[in-house]
């Protein structure tokens, strides 16, 4: 095939919070790619199909039973597929996908869809899962919608509306709560849709089929010097790591979607390693939404790096450690009551 992966983003997001704004913005800018949406036709904010195919000249498939979330991605799949030989074919011209879910959907099979499948793993490159969060309701969709909370433990890029409707401080605790859930996703506050297409395309989030790009922003997440076992968990009320928390009422909220970090400067036993993370996979999969790690390894002179969602997890080969530098393994994991405990302690039995 001489044309290269198609990049595809999802867009997720509760009812109301702006997708279809975001997604008429993103469309409507100058900026001379050709996009194709995939949405689905479930829910209020179905977007007027004829306003948008008019202002931007793209391609729209509606799915037929409007719902990618509950079926197994083979509706989702055969869209995918049949885009990428019209495109192959040249009836169509297009340079990526954007697949707006529903307010209610789970982005976790809609991921999977571009690694199960080897057919769509050739032709696509998902590039990053985009959530966006309405700030004057997200309280309450969070505390009552665990679809809402898969959404953010999902994310790559949180993206925040409506924070001109709140107070700031509520804003500031809203942001703490979503850094709990998911301390990897970088956090943005919209206003209307306005975001510059480079904060939305291209974010290589999701790499887990192509080399990873070690973002440094998460390697940094909890750079103080403490030990491991400071998981981001709402158990812990002292921010032992140097977060100050100035929001006491924030613990209010123990979300189920949590995540915890796991570091160590001593190396892994890749033998060892493998079969844990193979067995935890086996039996957390469903529950476990994303996970990401930089690892020292025994016997490599370079960076391993994994990735996964759900079930599904990849790891590739990254740069040298440089001389010099501290060698130092750290993951992160985000899921639905995950075992912190057992698998902090498994990890540390993997280490040599």
């Amino acid at each position: 095939m001489t044309q290269g992966l198609i990049p595809a983003t999802i867009l997720t997001g509760f009812l109301g919070s702006g997708k279809t704004t975001l997604l008429k913005r993103v469309l409507s800018e100058q900026h001379g790619q050709k996009i194709a949406v995939i949405e689905n036709e479930f829910g209020e904010e179905n977007i007027d199909n004829d306003i948008l195919v008019a202002e931007t000249k793209e391609q729209v498939i509606q799915m037929s039973n409007g719902c990618v979330c509950c079926t197994i991605r083979e509706d989702l799949r055969s869209t995918l597929s049949d885009l990428a030989e019209k495109r192959r074919k040249g009836e169509l011209q297009f340079d990526r996908v954007v697949i707006e879910t529903t307010g209610l959907a789970d982005p976790g099979p809609v991921a999977q869809t571009f690694f199960m499948d080897d057919e769509i793993a050739e032709s696509y490159l998902l590039d990053s899962v985009l959530t966006l969060v309405d700030a004057k309701h997200a309280d309450a969709q969070l505390d009552t919608r665990q679809e809402a909370r898969r959404q953010i433990g999902f994310a790559d890029q949180i993206f925040i509306s409506k924070t001109d409707l709140v107070a700031k401080d509520e804003v500031d605790a809203l942001m703490h709560r979503l850094k709990h859930m998911n301390p990897r996703a970088p956090q943005q506050a919209v206003h209307f849709g306005e975001v510059p297409i480079a904060s939305v395309f291209d974010l290589k989030g999701f790499n887990l089929n192509a080399k990873l790009e070690i973002d440094p922003e998460f390697l940094n997440a909890d750079d103080h010097g403490h030990g491991h076992d400071h998981g981001h968990d709402h158990h812990d009320h002292e921010h032992e790591h140097g977060e100050h928390c100035d929001h006491p009422h924030h613990h209010a909220h123990d979300d189920d979607v949590k995540s915890f970090v796991f570091r160590s400067k001593k190396p892994f036993a890749p033998a060892k390693l493998e079969d844990f993370l193979g067995a935890i996979v086996q039996v957390y999969g469903p529950k476990m939404l994303r996970y990401k790690g930089v690892l020292y390894m025994k016997g490599s002179d370079r960076k391993v790096v994994f990735q996964g969602v759900h079930q599904l997890m990849g790891s590739d080969l990254g740069p040298k450690w440089a001389p010099g530098e501290e060698k130092v393994s750290k993951m992160v994991f985000i899921g639905i009551d995950l075992p912190k405990e057992i698998l902090l302690q498994g990890l540390e039995q993997c280490l040599v």
